[in-house]
């Protein structure tokens, strides 16, 4: 089976998990879903990302977080950019999120990027997913 968009299946898995209040979630591994699991650490909506090299295929284990009353502090993933139909932004209009509770990662000329770093850097790019 060939998957069309592996970053949607990475958001989707992340949203179901987060729904049935699991620890860890994993799936297969990329240059790109490691960078967007930097982010979600560095933002702080993923605790830990580990990747495992399990012969050729890697795996990509994501930690998620989740509240002292037990809700996920992921509350939802939206894939912006798709294979067919790809959505760019200038510097000057880099999408906010929820206000600026959530964050939006772009794929950007100096790699993966939030949305407030390519307003810092002003660089604009690809919007690849929101995630609050």
């Amino acid at each position: 089976m060939s998957m069309t968009d592996p970053i949607a299946d990475m958001l989707a898995r992340v949203r179901n998990a987060s729904l049935i209040k699991r620890r860890d979630v994993a799936m297969p591994s990329s240059k790109l879903k490691v960078e967007i699991a930097k982010i979600l650490k560095e933002e702080g909506f993923i605790k830990t990302y580990k990747v495992a090299e399990d012969g050729p295929r890697s795996l990509l284990t994501l930690t998620l977080k989740y509240t002292e009353a037990n809700q996920s502090v992921i509350s939802g993933t939206r894939r912006v950019s798709k294979p067919g139909c790809r959505i760019y932004c200038t510097k000057d209009a880099v999408p906010l999120v929820q206000d600026g509770l959530g964050v939006a990662i772009l794929s950007t000329s100096k790699g993966l990027a939030t949305g407030r770093k390519c307003e810092e850097l002003g660089l604009g790019g690809e919007v690849v997913c929101y995630v609050w």
